[in-house]
């Protein structure tokens, strides 16, 4: 238990450790001014027993019970707004620290680890932290305090009385350890239970249209209520093992302040405990444990915590990609790659690549699907790190760049666009929030979707549905190239961004393609003949390895994959129904 604590309180930022400290100071004193009503009750129950209760005797004990009250309910609010303010600032500043450090985390690890598991980490634990570490930390706190002061006092009084209430307080906590290794494996259980269900409603809503067009809703529909089932029976199993152990806890205690009670008359009937000690003992055995169960009941979620912690703290230990580059600013836009080799998993995708691509040139990489084309730009770009050989932008190796000044440089249009769930306007000028209208409306005309955001409802204050859902694929396009226009980056890559846009929108897209690329560095993935021919080199991609490179006439001449790729395409282009 104070592991966890301890734990929780080193995972917390440092003023909101700080805010946890003094709250836990705060806690004492209040559990000081909780104790006070002891006194109280000894001097009026002594005061009834000899016989001369006065006014004065009444006040004293009213003050007395006043201070307390008072006193107690003061540094309870105190420290509770505290623990309050350190647990949801906490979870606060760790949500950013996730995303920025998720930000610079190698693409790599996206894979690795599902999307619904880096959700549920930065939205379900983050709140688990948020909501229930807040509380448990508070309850379990102030029930350990309080009974430590409490216990103080009575062994002030009798110290065999206290002996019995340290024993009792050594099988309690016994019976609390139990409950928490029980816990301990639940917990884990639980928290692997919501990210699988995070990540089947996800995969759900992901897949719609899919899961509707093949008629698969009710195979879909299983896979999500066994999720659904299964993070019930997790939930539940957790509770109805933990239940024995708190009923055990509780009972514990009302039998420890049975036997106090016991005792205490015995004793007076022995002759070895005065009458006032007597009734004092009694009345305190009903207030020795009030919070102590509470703090024990709640203690089981210890171990939620414990897991939550555990979970945040693996993602912020993940290695980064190193970006503690300088923040330089390149003179010119040529780019190398020196016997660059990567590898996934074991399994080689780019092996021993060299290429040149001088600045304000047009580079096309095509390939068989798998050759590694995309692989290829996201190590130009700097979305991964070569395992061998090297990358430089003005023959500078592209790791001497901090992250941010080497982004700078780069735009990119991929074939699946993302656009959040905010105005249009706010998607273009993503890149640059502060960017003046006059901006944003000239980056939009020349990308050609001017025209069609005029005709929509709110125009330029348009909302979009999360993922751009309300426009089309065109649309779309259209606007993520606004978004890089408004960026001006000297290299553009273009990953296949016109590989699945309908005729109707396919002219104004490569003339949107035309304004953005105009006096630029060029890499682009095409599927298309009219989209690379007129490329200054062509480099194909073929199992990790290029295989040809050179102008579309000069490849058209070899008898290579280039050439058939051609005459395929112009053989599909040919078919007329």
């Amino acid at each position: 238990m104070f592991e966890i604590l301890k734990r929780f309180f080193q995972f917390c930022e440092e003023d909101d450790r700080k805010r946890f400290y003094t709250s836990i100071v705060l806690g004492l004193l209040q559990a000081v001014f909780e104790a006070l009503k002891i006194p109280a009750i000894a001097c009026m129950t002594k005061a009834l027993l000899e016989g001369n209760v006065s006014a004065k005797t009444c006040l004293t004990c009213l003050c007395i019970m006043l201070i307390s009250v008072i006193g107690s309910g003061i540094f309870k609010s105190k420290a509770t707004m505290l623990q309050t303010e350190g647990g949801y600032n906490t979870c606060a500043q760790k949500r950013m620290r996730l995303a920025e450090h998720l930000r610079y985390l190698p693409m790599g690890y996206y894979n690795e680890n599902s999307l619904g598991r880096i959700m549920s980490v930065t939205t379900n634990t983050m709140q688990n932290l948020e909501n229930v570490a807040t509380r448990v930390v508070m309850i379990v706190c102030s029930g350990l305090l309080t009974t430590a002061v409490i216990t103080a006092m009575i062994l002030f009084f009798d110290w065999r009385i206290g002996l019995i209430l340290c024993c009792g307080l050594i099988v309690f906590f016994a019976v609390n350890s139990g409950m928490m290794k029980v816990s301990a494996g639940m917990a884990k259980q639980k928290l692997e239970k919501d990210s699988a269900l995070v990540e089947k409603v996800i995969e759900y809503i992901q897949g719609i249209f899919e899961v509707r067009a093949f008629r698969l809703t009710g195979d879909r529909s299983r896979d999500l209520n066994k999720a659904i089932d299964e993070n019930e029976h997790a939930n539940s199993a957790m509770e109805l093992k933990l239940i024995p152990f708190m009923t055990l806890q509780t009972f514990w205690l009302k039998a420890v302040g049975t036997v106090i009670v016991l005792a205490s008359v015995l004793m007076h009937i022995s002759g070895s405990m005065d009458l006032l000690t007597t009734i004092i003992m009694i009345i305190s055995s009903y207030l020795i444990y009030a919070q102590l169960d509470n703090a024990g009941k709640y203690s089981a979620l210890l171990r939620t915590v414990e897991v939550s912690v555990r979970q945040a703290q693996e993602i912020l230990a993940t290695p980064q990609m190193d970006i503690s580059g300088a923040d330089l600013t390149p003179a010119h836009y040529d780019i190398k790659a020196e016997n660059i080799s990567f590898a996934y998993e074991k399994r080689k995708i780019i092996d021993g690549v060299s290429l040149e691509i001088p600045e304000r040139t047009a580079t096309a990489i095509v390939g068989p699907s798998g050759g590694g084309k995309t692989t290829l730009t996201s190590l130009l770009s700097r979305f991964w790190d070569v395992d061998s050989g090297k990358v430089t932008l003005d023959g500078r190796d592209i790791r001497e760049y901090s992250m941010d000044a080497l982004m700078k440089n780069y735009s990119f249009v991929f074939q699946r666009v993302y656009l959040f769930a905010d105005t249009i306007a706010n998607n273009i000028r993503f890149g640059q929030p502060d960017a003046p209208m006059e901006r944003v409306i000239e980056a939009a005309k020349k990308a050609c979707c001017h025209d069609f955001i005029m005709q929509l409802p709110d125009g330029y204050d348009t909302l979009i549905g999360e993922g751009g859902a309300s426009l089309s694929g065109g649309e779309k396009q259209r606007i993520s190239i606004a978004r890089a226009i408004m960026k001006d980056a000297p290299v553009i890559v273009l990953d296949e961004a016109t590989a699945n846009v309908d005729p109707e929108n396919e002219a104004e897209l490569m003339q949107a393609i035309e304004a953005l690329t105009k006096e630029k560095t060029i890499i682009m993935i095409a599927h298309r003949l009219k989209t690379v021919r007129n490329a200054d080199q062509i480099l194909v991609i073929d199992s990790g390895k290029i295989t040809q490179r050179g102008t579309h006439d000069t490849l058209m001449q070899e008898n290579g994959t280039y050439r058939s790729f051609v005459e395929s395409r112009r053989e599909a282009a040919s078919w007329r129904l």
